[in-house]
């Protein structure tokens, strides 16, 4: 492999986890003393967040601003509007901060790229320098299809983050709060992946199987969730925690303008590199 395409796809993988991680947030926590079973949380908490949940999905589309880090590897800043009225789709602005991505950022000219999400795949802008190594083309399509355990972008919807805190063993109210000038209510848990089983579940079976899988297909063992909803039963902001084999993985993200009109246009083909041809081997060509 000769030195520019090493690059490449070096570049191209660091910039998949980053995407999903800006979408969706899964992490690990392997401290000891986690609740194993479902407590009773009130009524009248399951309640809320179960009305948090149907609001927050039939809103469809938000304006979202979120802060990621994964231990050493990276840190960035999100900003943007996506919508899950079927698949998730929209665009983002990534900017990097921290980590041995910005390095790699860096050295191709960019420290910020442009993401658009569609329903087949999502696309990253890069920078003249990346291009001048990709045959002139700015564009990586990175396609659901060959990302395997990487593809966590259909669970960015933030609804997505209300089910998860639904099945949390030590779900409670910690009571009022004021997040940005809006009034909310500021919910707890954390969710134990080896605890999620049928009985006592608050969600149903088909819900609490699409956790289970979200949570195994990115090797969690635990995860902290805190999530703030306003009077309309509208999630405002959500921060989730743990441990990662890399290190400690944290994001915190807002949301606004529910309902905003998300639209979004692939990139032109002759300007797009795809992720599967660059790190494909000589052979696979």
């Amino acid at each position: 492999m000769n030195s520019t395409r090493l690059r490449r796809v070096t570049l191209s993988t660091a910039v998949a986890a980053a995407l999903t991680g800006a979408v969706a947030c899964t992490s690990t926590d392997g401290a000891a003393g986690r609740p194993e079973h479902v407590h009773s949380a009130s009524p009248e908490v399951v309640a809320a967040l179960r009305r948090a949940d149907r609001a927050t999905d039939a809103a469809d589309s938000a304006r979202v601003r979120s802060t990621t880090t994964v231990g050493s590897q990276m840190s960035l800043r999100a900003d943007g509007a996506l919508g899950w009225s079927d698949d998730v789709t929209g665009t983002l602005t990534l900017t990097y901060t921290g980590g041995t991505a910005l390095e790699t950022m860096r050295r191709l000219g960019s420290t910020t790229t442009q993401t658009r999400y569609l329903p087949d795949a999502y696309y990253a802008r890069m920078g003249d320098t990346f291009a001048a190594q990709s045959g002139g083309r700015h564009w990586i399509r990175y396609g659901y299809a060959d990302l395997g355990g990487l593809d966590q972008v259909s669970d960015g919807a933030p609804h997505q983050s209300v089910k998860l805190l639904l099945a949390a063993g030590d779900l409670r109210r910690v009571g009022a709060e004021r997040v940005e000038g809006v009034d909310t209510t500021h919910y707890t848990g954390t969710v134990t992946t080896a605890a999620l089983t049928g009985p006592g579940s608050r969600l149903d079976a088909r819900e609490l199987a699409a956790v289970r899988e979200r949570l195994t297909r990115a090797g969690v063992t635990t995860e902290r969730v805190d999530l703030w909803v306003d009077g309309r039963d509208l999630l405002v902001k959500k921060a989730e925690k743990g441990e990662t084999s890399s290190g400690g993985y944290s994001q915190t993200a807002h949301y606004r303008d529910y309902g905003v009109d998300v639209s979004v246009t692939r990139p032109p083909a002759a300007d797009t590199a795809d992720y599967k041809e660059l790190t494909a081997t000589d052979g696979e060509r």
